[in-house]
């Protein structure tokens, strides 16, 4: 016959705090034989929380499993521990306390995101790739186009919802996060260190990565970049493409605050004199200046 005081202990055990079935349990396994995840998208930073974790390791060992699945031939793949693991080699530990569990490629991906994404202080990038990482996961889960007469899009639509309400946020929100795996590393770079405001970076992320390396590179000299200049470019950019010089004339040109400036440029006739035939009249020296200064404006585009 089962006691209280049995419910109290099996309520706080390691594997219902887990949420894993009664049958699993943790065991000892060699830190060598487990992988990290593949494209792992959350970092393991070696900050002031990682000492921390460092000195409770110390002193107390590892009081949580780390979770992983069976990969075959001895070996397991990582789904939530990375940070514990980290601490654990520091430390010197060679086995590690483990909870084995079974899972395909999706679910994999889906428990080892759920495993870190509420933690606190999560990077722009590591929200990006995690979201991105379990939408595709959970709309393959849902299935390929007529299955149950759900098209595909009903299906992504669904999948976009659910994970939104799972994260506490909007469908929206995700998918601005999700466009940030479109920039280069240097850009998004850029965003983590809060270089790069959330909202330009979006909007950056739909422009040509070629353009975006000129882009990083002008950041990188004027120490900033303003949401007009970005909107300005783009909307060249749907008229025709451009070279790095005339990008920076773009920006440039509708950087806010800039004001129009009134320049009065005066030419001598002595300076005029030995470019012109003296029967020119004054209008034919303006009309060929012009069509002088239309070229060079062209071939200055085409560089």
């Amino acid at each position: 016959m089962r006691t209280k005081k049995d419910e109290k202990f099996k309520l706080e055990s390691v594997e219902e705090l887990l949420g894993v079935v009664n049958e699993e349990s943790a065991m000892d396994i060699e830190i060598s034989k487990i992988q990290s995840f593949r494209a792992h998208p959350f970092k393991v930073l070696d900050d002031d929380k990682m000492q921390e974790l460092i000195d409770s390791i110390s002193v107390n060992g590892i009081l949580t499993p780390v979770l992983v699945r069976p990969l075959g031939m001895d070996t397991y793949e990582m789904i939530s521990g990375h940070r514990r693991m980290h601490a654990a080699k520091i430390v010197g530990l060679t086995k590690i306390p483990t909870i084995i569990r079974e899972m395909t490629d999706d679910e994999a991906v889906i428990n080892m995101v759920d495993a870190n994404v509420q933690r606190e202080e999560l990077l722009p990038s590591e929200k990006a790739f995690a979201y991105r990482m379990k939408l595709d996961a959970m709309k393959r889960q849902a299935g390929r186009p007529g299955k149950n007469n759900v098209s595909q899009n009903e299906t992504n639509l669904r999948s976009d919802e659910i994970l939104a309400k799972e994260i506490g946020t909007s469908r929206n929100q995700i998918q601005r996060y999700i466009r940030l795996t479109e920039l280069i590393p240097e850009l998004l770079d850029m965003v983590d260190r809060k270089k790069l405001q959330f909202t330009v970076a979006v909007d950056i992320s739909y422009i040509d990565p070629v353009v975006q390396q000129w882009l990083y590179e002008y950041i990188r000299e004027n120490g900033f970049i303003k949401p007009a200049q970005v909107i300005a470019l783009r909307k060249y950019l749907q008229i025709e493409k451009v070279n790095q010089q005339r990008m920076i004339m773009i920006l440039n040109e509708n950087m806010p605050g800039r004001t129009s400036i009134n320049r009065k440029i005066t030419f001598s006739e002595d300076k005029l004199s030995k470019y012109f035939p003296p029967f020119y009249s004054q209008l034919d020296m303006e009309n060929i200046m012009i069509e002088l200064l239309e070229e060079w404006k062209k071939k200055q585009g085409e560089k």
